[in-house]
């Protein structure tokens, strides 16, 4: 199977050497994304903001990949605070509501920047059924 690496332009994906998202196959892995701006500003004050700042990200690389919302097969997000759980499941709902993936969302002391308040993670299995 192919393998093809993605990049969202964040200076430290060049530094330290990894990718936003790889493709292997018919398979897709995003890995732990916030809302960092190419700027290293954070988007939002709340973790409604961020975390739909993140989902649309998703449909973005998604969409690069050749894949669109029907194919996401699972989502993970890390929140600093459970409080924070309802907002993070109304950004979600417009994207993947119908979808019905599988959704683990667990609380975690500290991310990267004090600001940030959610990260998620998301794989995909692009199916014929689009």
């Amino acid at each position: 199977m192919k393998r093809i690496n993605f990049s969202s332009g964040a200076p430290l994906e060049e530094l330290v050497g990894y990718s936003r998202m790889v493709k292997v196959g018919e398979h897709i892995y995003i890995g732990g994304t916030t809302a960092v701006l190419p700027d290293g500003t954070v988007h939002g004050d709340t973790a409604l903001e961020q975390a739909d700042y993140i989902f649309r990200k998703f449909i973005n690389l998604l969409n690069e990949a050749g894949a669109n919302p029907s194919d996401v097969i699972k989502i993970k997000a890390y929140v600093t605070d459970m409080s924070f759980a309802k907002e993070v499941g109304e950004a979600y709902s417009p994207y993947f509501k119908d979808v019905r993936p599988l959704f683990t969302m667990v609380e975690t002391p500290k991310l990267n920047r004090p600001s940030q308040m959610v990260e998620i993670e998301l794989e995909a299995f692009i199916t014929d059924e689009n």
